[in-house]
């Protein structure tokens, strides 16, 4: 099993005089721990659980940027960009170069988008559901056909690129990993057996029946499709709660295992702590053998 951690809280007690010195030691030590993904939440304003619109927030690439110039081993990605949110030629751009500075660690997380709120406060574009998904498909489709050196015109319902030009080629082989996060069982999931390297699933606490019925559901399309299951990387989001152990932590890893889960994606209930990283470090140690 892989274990990754989700920056999305950034209200450590310093404020931004403090933010780059944190990021920068959370980032180090998630690296030395041997973790495989830091992942950061795309929004402009604060979404995550129990914080407030109010609070700190940084951009997404221009903090994995940062990030990406004190590691050297662990992955990078947004969890996850809404895909309206940045013209898909940019965002594309955006991990290609992130994938070349890095020797080849970037992932695209992608997904529909959904925070409304965030859309009328920023002014950002958020079309109804069907049309997001559209473009979600058609930036999939175009990130490909960059990555693979196609430059012949692209048309779809909503993106016309004349000539969209991938230079320099992304280091990742064959391309960067593709990440789509969601669980929805008639637009998302089809979505993953065709295009993504990975899923992202949420930690229902029912016993995993969710969880367990998604998966039927993504192996179903996939057969539908001709695509191996397993070529899949099934990720969920969790949370490491205070004081929990790293041995603890660990065990809820393998019972994940069971539910054929192959990642898991760490948040915190607040800003993360160099400590709490050496717990997840800690407990990674363990479950790589799953």
């Amino acid at each position: 099993m892989k274990v990754s951690l989700n920056i999305t809280n950034y209200s450590w007690p310093e404020g931004a005089a403090g933010l780059a010195s944190r990021l920068g030691g959370i980032v180090r030590a998630a690296d030395e721990a041997g973790l495989d993904t830091v992942w950061v939440s795309d929004h402009l304003i604060q979404a995550a659980p129990g914080s407030t619109p109010e609070a700190e927030m940084l951009e997404a690439y221009t903090t994995l940027g940062f990030l990406a110039g004190r590691t050297r081993q662990v992955r990078l990605g947004t969890m996850v960009t809404g895909v309206t949110h940045r013209p898909p030629a940019l965002l594309v751009k955006a991990v290609t170069t992130l994938d070349v500075l890095t020797g080849g660690r970037a992932w695209l997380g992608v997904g529909a988008g959904y925070h409304e709120e965030e859309g009328r406060a920023m002014g950002l574009p958020l079309p109804p559901v069907a049309e997001r998904f559209e473009r979600l498909e058609e930036t999939l489709r175009l990130a490909v056909r960059m990555w693979s050196g196609d430059e012949s015109p692209f048309e779809g319902r909503h993106l016309h690129l004349e000539r969209p030009l991938g230079s320099p080629r992304p280091l990742s082989s064959p391309r960067p990993p593709i990440l789509i996060g969601g669980m929805g069982e008639r637009r998302t999931l089809p979505l993953v057996a065709r295009y993504a390297d990975a899923c992202n699933l949420f930690d229902v606490p029912d016993g995993g029946r969710t969880v367990r019925r998604k998966l039927e559901v993504l192996a179903r399309h996939c057969e539908e499709l001709g695509r191996s299951y397993d070529a899949i990387d099934k990720t969920l989001s969790t949370r490491l709660d205070p004081g929990e152990t790293a041995e603890a932590f660990a065990g809820r890893c393998a019972a994940l295992t069971e539910l054929g889960i192959g990642h898991v994606v760490v948040i915190t209930g607040g800003p993360w702590t160099e400590e709490s990283v050496g717990t997840l470090g800690a407990a990674a140690s363990r479950v790589r053998s799953l």
